[in-house]
């Protein structure tokens, strides 16, 4: 009886220990990126935006063994439990691949907004320290979307034309290829980067004149729905850009990487990618054509708004959330 017994124990422990090494698992060293995303929002986030730490942070990572569901509270039935992660402080659940491996996105799952991504190397940002910001970008997206009245807020803008999927944020259709709107775009772009690099007070004030002279010529030129969309993609991911920006700067001079993610073989500082971001900002404000970059070109100009800000009203980021979708009104104190 006790050597049955001591074989039904070595054969349930035998399953189990099978069980659990060919239970899916986040690779190794997307775990690190993830756990440095998680452990970067903490530390600093809310010296970006108050309330950072009280959105949503669930994370839909794509890999080619499949998908895998971190911090959702609410988790689908196609995904199944694989067990606590200790690293990443939270449940994970796991489905087969359904998703573009390049994806970069923020939507609802399971009706939480959540970070829909993939692995640094399959997705535009190619490598570690830029995919952990790229992270902190969709996070600030996850603080926008659980705002208590953004959709109502949205749905305001009266921009949707019977779209109830949402797809009109990206498809909407913008003068993108007018050539009185292009060439007024172009310049205005190029006035935001000449303001951004002025020195000086004298230099300062003058350029930020004209850039403002410019944009009220801009606005005045577009219809009221072009001017509500302009004005919308410019709020949500413009400022979604400038953050990521500002992360990354912050990251550079007040915190410190833990020892796995700077093992990682393609780690950078985060100096680097505060620099690089920055002068990406300029650089596609002085190059950017409306027509080819179509809505994305919203993201430069949105970026370089919330850097121009911040010289001229430090203190905008209190309103952002209360009086949306128009950041002109952040540079008169109210």
């Amino acid at each position: 009886m006790k050597l049955k017994l001591a074989l039904a124990l070595a054969l349930l422990c035998c399953a189990q220990g099978l069980s659990a090494q060919t239970r899916p698992r986040v690779p190794e060293a997307d775990r690190v990126r993830l756990a440095e995303a998680f452990r970067l929002g903490e530390t600093l986030g809310d010296r970006v935006w108050m309330g950072w730490g009280k959105a949503p942070f669930a994370v839909l990572l794509i890999t080619p063994q499949g998908e895998f569901l971190v911090r959702h509270p609410k988790p689908p039935q196609d995904f199944t439990p694989v067990g606590h992660d200790p690293l990443l402080r939270g449940e994970v659940f796991f489905r087969k691949q359904t998703l573009n491996p390049a994806l970069l996105a923020t939507f609802p799952v399971g009706g939480v907004p959540t970070i829909v991504i993939g692995q640094a190397e399959n997705t535009a940002a190619k490598t570690s320290t830029p995919w952990v910001v790229t992270v902190l970008h969709e996070h600030f997206h996850q603080l926008q979307y659980s705002q208590p009245n953004y959709y109502d807020a949205v749905g305001g803008l009266n921009l949707s034309r019977g779209d109830q999927t949402g797809m009109w944020m990206l498809n909407f259709a913008f003068p993108y290829a007018d050539a009185g709107v292009k060439s007024r775009f172009e310049a205005l772009s190029k006035l935001l980067a000449e303001a951004l690099q002025a020195r000086g007070k004298k230099d300062f004030s003058a350029r930020l004149a004209r850039y403002l002279e410019a944009r009220r010529a801009f606005a005045s030129a577009l219809t009221p729905d072009d001017y509500r969309y302009f004005s919308f993609q410019v709020w949500q991911e413009g400022v979604s850009r400038y953050t990521e920006y500002r992360i990354a700067e912050l990251a550079a001079k007040s915190y410190k990487p833990t020892k796995e993610f700077r093992l990682l073989k393609d780690y950078t500082p985060f100096g680097e990618v505060a620099e690089r971001g920055y002068q990406g900002v300029l650089n596609e404000l002085n190059t950017l054509r409306l027509e080819g970059y179509g809505r994305v070109a919203f993201y430069p100009l949105g970026a370089g708004e919330g850097l121009l800000l911040d010289r001229v009203n430090r203190r905008w980021r209190d309103r952002y959330f209360a009086d949306k979708f128009y950041l002109e009104k952040y540079f008169v104190a109210p």
